[in-house]
């Protein structure tokens, strides 16, 4: 169906995440922060980026805005619970001003991330 990148620093979310993703017919990449994700993102023609917001070397936020930069039209989904002194709510309003698409809050069901997933594909991007 599509070529998606789940980019996050945390190996078990990303292995859940592909799981649920290639069971819903989905090619799905994994990159362990924003640096790795880039270079995924100029080898190979992705669909969706799924990216967290706290991560180690490249953050999301960066990775978000560069890829925007790079990639006009490549769709992406923000995640984030937050850190322990910011709510969630404030960086997903912020990923969303530097050019994502959507944005989650974990922890989400997997139904609601298929969900969302299914409708940034649907959408297109201008």
């Amino acid at each position: 169906m599509a070529n998606i990148l789940i980019v996050d620093d945390s190996a078990a979310l990303r292995e859940v995440l592909r799981e649920v993703l290639s069971d819903a017919g989905h090619d799905v990449g994994e990159a362990g922060n924003g640096l790795v994700a880039e270079r995924m993102c100029k080898q190979k023609g992705y669909d969706l980026v799924i990216t967290d917001i706290f991560m180690p070397e490249k953050e999301g936020m960066a990775t978000i805005r560069d890829l925007r930069k790079s990639h006009p039209k490549l769709k992406i989904l923000a995640i984030s619970g937050g850190d322990s002194v910011t709510e969630p709510d404030t960086f997903m309003n912020l990923a969303l001003r530097y050019g994502a698409d959507g944005i989650l809050s974990k922890p989400f069901e997997h139904a609601v991330l298929l969900k969302e997933v299914g409708r940034l594909l649907r959408s297109p991007r201008v």
